[in-house]
């Protein structure tokens, strides 16, 4: 069976590129750093790639608002050969800094197959200040997202000043019509955090963590799934380690249930092979 290859964007104030990688190697595939330019100067390309992943990180220092810069640079270069790498099939991913982009470039929502027009935004944090944390996700089984599948909770970290979801009311009635809202925060035992400070750590909409687009092939998440690529890794993981010892359970010490929503992109083009 061939590898499948993930494509992981690098470029200027990106700073989540190793971690990335390494998630994506857990979940099963070969991903390789590129920058940005070597895309748009042709010295690299995105033929033989079928995960094209735009990372976490502050791309231009967030100039101009988080993702606009890279969004508008991308767009003008090589937006046309991102287009052509998502009709054909392939999946985008985009984590944080990425999601934001994402958003910039129009590709999410993608609301009734446009995938130019922005539609929805990400903006400053409801608390005005940068959040470092751990927030807990509850997934939408309807919804056709690739990277959730049969997923229903997840912990994971946040670190953004600008992850409010934002949009006017008919794009929300679409979102929760075509269950393009993929992932919401939560609270630690799953119901919904309403809008409470700090399980849901911006003030999003609706609690509104992830969307995908209405073929759930494009992906976008204010948390970094790839900040929790091993057990310790989480903040508590020596508490869970003792409880695990005293139950005889060795399952919190196994890969982070946060590498499957990669894998299930990884199975997903396997699948297609």
């Amino acid at each position: 069976m061939d590898d499948v290859r993930v494509l992981v964007l690098t470029g200027y104030g990106l700073n989540c590129d190793y971690e990335t990688s390494y998630a994506f190697g857990l979940a099963g595939a070969v991903a390789q750093r590129i920058h940005i330019n070597a895309l748009i100067d042709g010295s690299a390309s995105l033929d033989g790639f079928q995960i094209m992943v735009f990372i976490g990180g502050f791309s231009w220092g967030d100039d101009h608002g988080a993702g606009v810069i890279q969004a508008v640079r991308m767009k003008t270069n090589i937006g046309d050969k991102i287009l052509n790498f998502i009709e054909n099939g392939n999946l985008v991913f985009g984590i944080c800094n990425g999601f934001q982009t994402l958003v910039n470039l129009g590709l999410l929502p993608g609301l009734d197959g446009d995938y130019h027009k922005r539609t929805v935004a990400l903006t400053f944090n409801d608390g005005g200040n940068f959040r470092d944390q751990w927030v807990n996700l509850k997934v939408n089984p309807a919804s056709p997202c690739i990277f959730t599948r049969g997923m229903d909770q997840i912990e994971l970290p946040v670190r953004h000043g600008e992850g409010k979801f934002f949009t006017d009311e008919t794009t929300l009635s679409k979102l929760i019509d075509n269950h393009q809202i993929a992932v919401k925060y939560a609270m630690p035992d799953g119901t919904p955090a309403n809008g409470h400070f700090p399980d849901n750590p911006n003030g999003s909409l609706l609690d509104v963590a992830g969307i995908c687009d209405p073929s759930g092939r494009i992906f976008g998440l204010m948390p970094h799934p790839e900040g929790y690529n091993h057990w310790t890794n989480h903040p508590d993981w020596t508490l869970k380690k003792e409880i695990s010892k005293r139950q005889g359970n060795s399952a919190v010490l196994e890969i982070p249930e946060s590498i499957r929503m990669l894998k299930n992109a990884v199975d997903y083009i396997r699948g297609k092979q």
